[in-house]
């Protein structure tokens, strides 16, 4: 249930036109009263005989019971309550119960002391009420509606549950703006998915993303097709900017424009400017320090990957172990390379990322304030991905996206025991979600790479698939057993074999990638393991490009084996 405070008015008249209209595009359906301050009042959409008229005068009648330089600037106080589209259908008497709720936590209407202001509640719709307000008392005093907003949301969240519907998060206030109604039908009656404002706040997410300065930032705008306005004082500074969708125009056929306020609250110039103030930091992270320019050397969309994967698992740590505000700097930088992957993804992983940077965007903002300049590593991460350019869906670009893919569940599930720690609701919400289409996003792009690597390791000869099964016994005791029984052992055995064949100590190396952080919230520890072992030995992620060593190797079967089949030399390799 979503209840939203609408800007205050001063014409009663006007939003009756409009509650008790055809609507915008015809989606008002029976217009009528389901409560309101007075059981007799006028209801001009079942009672021919009552009008519009009628009821405003009504309801403003306690205006005159103060002098005129007395009454409110805008006296019209309009809430909208919504449910949940998969929410049952509530009947008349629901929703009433439900108007009068709301105007009483709001502080509208008194019915303890009998000096509430007068309002009433109209339904034009299954799935939601309007409720419209006067904002002077009976008793000519006018209501304290000081935390409205935060009152009616409570009361929503206990009419959630008493009523059975969905459950949402208590809200902190650094929430995004959501799109007006007017907006949805515009893009409705477009016939787009989403509203002009959630497409260009994508957008401008995009282009700040790992940006280092404001003519970057622009020019990622301007690249992108928006039309921008920039906000510039007498002395020259820059204060602000607008943008707009060159399609999406107003009734006079002008663009409508959006601070980047007005899209999230992070997308201000001053909270953007914020994210360069620390560039000049030095960074602990050699691997991550910033590119020369958009085409610096190694660039190429697997080297990038590689480095932000290098990044967020530096970043996990920072998570599992800083202070809250290195955690939430880091936190922020994350929704940056999220939006960094998902521009530059593979058509086959490119939804779900697309997914996953959109849901993790709430979970980018909190209270706690970050502090930038420790999120360095992130940021030149994001900018090398843009600038490394679109990957390929196969080879080391693919089995590279991966790699980071791998790395960014963790760190996306990291900030979400963070955020629940912290008892973030909704960020903590959005971050599971984000981790859900991460983990789809990983399966679409390690089908391949992974395929590779199991072939491999089912071709390893018996005694060499039983020393990579010793090297995990060895180092990892505690998991050995569950790891053989997965799937994923093959491309476990194979990496083992490939980081021996390149001269680490496979055991050690096998110790300490497992020691690095928990693996309790990995779908399968085997593929976890192999895609820090291909990292931490700089093993190509892409294992078709590594030759195979025929001495060790055994003749391939004329038919794939079967499940039965691998477990039963999975037990051989356990004794």
């Amino acid at each position: 249930m979503i209840p939203r405070i609408h800007k205050r008015g001063k014409r009663t008249i006007g939003l009756l036109y409009y509650l008790y209209g055809p609507g915008t595009h015809e989606e008002h359906i029976d217009p009528h009263l389901v409560a309101s301050w007075d059981n007799n009042a006028p209801d001009p959409g079942r009672d021919p005989q009552a009008t519009l008229k009628q009821l405003q005068r009504l309801l403003d009648q306690p205006l005159h019971n103060i002098d005129e330089a007395d009454r409110p600037a805008k006296y019209v106080w309009h809430l909208s309550v919504r449910n949940a589209a998969e929410d049952r259908i509530l009947t008349d008497e629901e929703w009433g119960d439900i108007a009068r709720r709301m105007v009483a936590a709001a502080g509208i209407d008194t019915p303890d002391e009998a000096a509430g202001c007068r309002w009433a509640a109209v339904r034009h719709a299954d799935d939601h009420i309007h409720i419209i307000a006067t904002l002077v008392r009976e008793d000519g005093y006018k209501p304290d509606l000081d935390h409205d907003a935060a009152r009616v949301q409570a009361e929503a969240r206990l009419l959630e549950t008493e009523l059975g519907l969905r459950r949402l998060n208590r809200g902190d206030g650094t929430a995004a703006q959501r799109p007006t109604s007017a907006e949805r039908h515009k893009a409705t009656r477009k016939k787009k998915e989403r509203t002009a404002r959630e497409e260009l706040r994508e957008t401008v997410r995009r282009a700040v993303a790992g940006a280092h300065s404001e003519e970057e930032f622009f020019d990622r705008l301007a690249a992108a097709g928006l039309l921008i306005r920039r906000r510039v004082a007498p002395s020259g500074d820059l204060l602000g900017y607008t943008v707009a969708l060159p399609d999406d125009r107003n009734k006079d056929g002008e663009p409508v424009f959006y601070s980047g306020s007005k899209l999230a609250p992070d997308l201000s110039l001053p909270r953007i400017r914020e994210r360069w103030s620390g560039q000049a930091q030095p960074s602990g992270n050699s691997e991550a320090q910033p590119s020369q320019g958009p085409r610096s050397a190694a660039s190429g969309p697997a080297s990038a990957r590689r480095r932000a994967a290098t990044a967020a698992w530096q970043a996990v740590l920072t998570v599992d172990q800083g202070d809250d505000a290195l955690i939430a700097a880091q936190i922020a930088a994350a929704g940056e390379v999220l939006d960094a992957l998902a521009k530059t993804s593979a058509a086959h992983t490119r939804q779900q990322l697309r997914e996953a940077a959109s849901a993790f965007e709430r979970a980018s903002r909190s209270h706690i304030r970050a502090a930038r300049g420790h999120d360095r590593a992130l940021r030149t991460a994001a900018r090398d991905l843009i600038y490394s350019g679109p990957a390929l869906g196969r080879g080391e670009d693919g089995a590279t996206t991966a790699m980071l893919i791998d790395m960014a569940f963790f760190l996306v599930t990291a900030a979400a025991n963070w955020h629940a720690k912290k008892q973030h609701a909704q960020q903590a919400a959005a971050a599971q979600q984000a981790a859900e289409h991460l983990r789809a996003a990983y399966q679409a792009a390690a089908t391949h790479p992974m395929a590779i690597l199991y072939q491999r390791g089912r071709h390893l000869s018996q005694p060499l698939q039983r020393q990579q099964a010793a090297y995990l016994h060895q180092a990892v005791p505690e998991l050995a057993e569950q790891i053989l029984a997965e799937p994923g052992w093959y491309a476990l055995a194979a990496t083992l074999a490939d980081a021996e064949a390149t001269g680490h100590q496979p055991a050690a190396l096998l110790a300490e990638a497992a020691a690095r952080r928990e693996l309790d919230t990995a779908e399968s520890v085997s593929d976890v393991l192999v895609w820090r072992l291909r990292r931490m030995a700089d093993l190509p992620a892409d294992a078709s490009t590594m030759p195979l060593d025929t001495s060790t190797t055994k003749r391939p079967s004329s038919r794939p084996a079967s499940p039965s089949q691998d477990r039963q030399d999975q037990r051989r390799k356990a004794r």
